[in-house]
């Protein structure tokens, strides 16, 4: 870890009172001067640190930083013991815990990063992830006895604790477009990557990557052309822990449906945040594109549609889109 990251992460571990340039060289056993050189250069990569004279270094009240710390500390009994790993940028945080997991790490074992520079979502398409915006997470788990088409489950507890987890932190409302993109005010603030590895021998899932990235927090040059018509954030402004509540949030509920094998609670909440029921979408599935009516989804998770011809078919995967004839956001609600 380089000088600077390890000034940063004191200071996110002392955020709210200053540390001087002293009690930090004698911390790390560097000189002052080179505090004072990591310090400037934190500040010029856009960090905010406040210095003064006698007083040493803070955070801004207004900074919010994921820690490791600030999140075990909100975790429910059960993860506290998680190994969870934080990083200033990464290439895919699914990626990196795939390769983990190969190597034998423990279910719960959990990855985040503050940057991503080739995040992806469906379809490998890349799933923008900029510095210090939003949350780029990715859990690793190893579920027993699911099959792949099983793992649709996953992804709607995550959804689910995702949106409660905004809810709560935000006070608005969420929506959900089946199956994995997370919705507010009508643009889309985050999405779930799902990726499994299955057992050659038993065809069931040896493990999975669960991937959550939300856009917390609007990029201070907006938006790229192309995705500003659809792209959101649930904040304007920062606020001081507001990730690692966040991050905790999301892990305490999605523990919750998880862990409990008898419950389809969670399929009633996901339900009353979809955007499709009721809908008339464009689905994508393989090389087949229908004109559909989604009239449900099943127990399973499967999202069940109605064709032009009125056939009936459950779908496991796919892709929809909203024809625009028939958009289901009036004023920012499903």
């Amino acid at each position: 870890m380089k000088t600077k990251e390890k000034i940063l992460e004191l200071l996110i571990d002392r955020q709210g009172r200053y540390c001087s340039g002293e009690e930090i060289a004698h911390i790390l056993s560097i000189s002052r001067a080179a505090v004072w050189k990591a310090v400037k250069r934190l500040q010029s990569e856009g960090v905010a640190i406040d210095a003064v004279t006698n007083r040493g270094y803070s955070l801004t009240e207004t900074a919010d930083f994921i820690s490791v710390r600030g999140i075990r500390e909100r975790l429910r009994p059960e993860l506290e013991k998680s190994e969870i790993s934080v990083l200033p940028v990464a290439s895919s945080t699914n990626a990196l815990l795939d390769e983990r997991a190969r190597e034998g790490a423990a279910e719960w074992t959990l990855l985040l990063a503050e940057e991503q520079l080739s995040g992806r979502g469906r379809n490998q398409r890349p799933f923008y992830s900029p510095k210090d915006t939003g949350i780029y997470m990715s859990l690793l788990l190893r579920p027993e006895n699911y099959t792949a088409d099983q793992a649709v489950r996953i992804t709607i507890m995550a959804a689910v604790a995702v949106c409660e987890a905004i809810e709560v932190i935000s006070g608005e409302e969420t929506a959900i477009k089946w199956v994995n993109d997370i919705f507010l005010k009508g643009k889309k603030i985050g999405g779930i990557l799902t990726e499994g590895v299955v057992s050659i021998e038993n065809g069931r899932l040896d493990h999975v990557v669960l991937g959550i990235g939300i856009n917390l927090y609007e990029p201070k040059e907006g938006f790229p052309s192309e995705l500003r018509p659809l792209a959101g954030a649930v904040f304007s402004q920062k606020r001081k822990d507001t990730k690692v509540c966040l991050v905790a949030s999301i892990l305490n509920r999605f523990y919750g449906f998880y862990t409990d094998p008898f419950s389809t609670d969670y399929l009633v909440r996901y339900r009353s945040r979809s955007c499709v029921i009721g809908r008339r979408v464009r689905l994508v599935s393989g090389d087949r594109t229908s004109d559909v009516l989604v009239s449900g989804i099943d127990d399973r998770g499967y999202l069940t549609v109605r064709y032009l011809d009125g056939t009936e078919e459950s779908c496991c995967s796919g892709e929809i889109s909203l024809r625009v004839s028939d958009e289901c956001f009036t004023d920012g609600k499903p």
